[in-house]
């Protein structure tokens, strides 16, 4: 209960019992105090089962960037508001967990059917491609593959088109010429078509799942114990 308002109501009883004399006026005010009381209570209790991950995403600042603490999430992180690549998906319920039973499902489907990108990689390698055409080639699979990961989601689907709109003007997402003058160079543009958004991958309940690439790509460095450091 609010503390200026259990002052006013003890005022009250005070007041009313001490002209009238009336206890049952004052008993019933106290009953209201104590189940006032109680409701908050349980309105503050900690939540019970809270999930927690082996490695702590707010450890690892890239992860941070397009995420939020949200304990009221299934998973204890939803996408940043303030975010330039995952605020659309803000609005989303982050906490019901039927919704996010079905953005993990989505997410590992979409890290799944990146391995069509390694074939590409390898095929176009062995033929002796430049790092510029291997680059441009796996850039645009990746963007095609983001949109098919969302197609049996019209609200997701949207939702990135919206996004790859507002950050680069049309709506199948980056062309390859924007992310090298974004990176400055091919070999980082073909890094970058293999990094996974970590701060998505925690709200969807994956970072632990998708650590070891996370550790394959350089973003957390993996120490003497085979765990890795952000």
């Amino acid at each position: 209960m609010n503390k200026l308002l259990a002052i006013i109501l003890a005022l009250v009883l005070y007041s009313w019992v001490t002209v009238t004399g009336d206890a049952g006026f004052g008993a019933a005010v106290q009953e209201i105090i104590a189940e006032e009381a109680q409701e908050t209570g349980a309105e503050q209790a900690p939540r019970e089962n809270v999930f927690s991950f082996v490695h702590d995403p707010r450890e690892n600042p890239r992860a941070m960037e397009d995420i939020i603490e949200n304990p009221d999430a299934v998973y204890g992180f939803s996408p940043n508001p303030e975010s330039g690549r995952l605020k659309v998906y803000a609005g989303f319920d982050w906490t019901d967990p039927e919704f996010v039973a079905d953005a993990q499902t989505e997410r590992r489907a979409y890290h799944k059917s990146m391995d069509s990108m390694s074939d590409i990689l390898y095929e176009m390698r062995e033929k002796g491609a430049t790092t510029e055409e291997m680059a441009r080639a796996v850039s645009e699979e990746r963007n095609r593959l983001r949109i098919e990961a969302s197609s049996g989601n019209p609200e997701d689907l949207a939702a990135m088109k919206e996004s790859n709109l507002q950050t680069y003007g049309r709506e199948e997402g980056p062309t390859p010429d924007q992310l090298y003058e974004k990176y400055g160079s091919w070999a980082t543009v073909l890094q970058k078509a293999f990094s996974p958004n970590m701060g998505m991958d925690a709200c969807c309940g994956l970072y632990d799942e998708y650590y070891w690439l996370y550790i394959e790509l350089g973003y957390v460095e993996e120490t003497a114990g085979g765990e890795g450091q952000e």
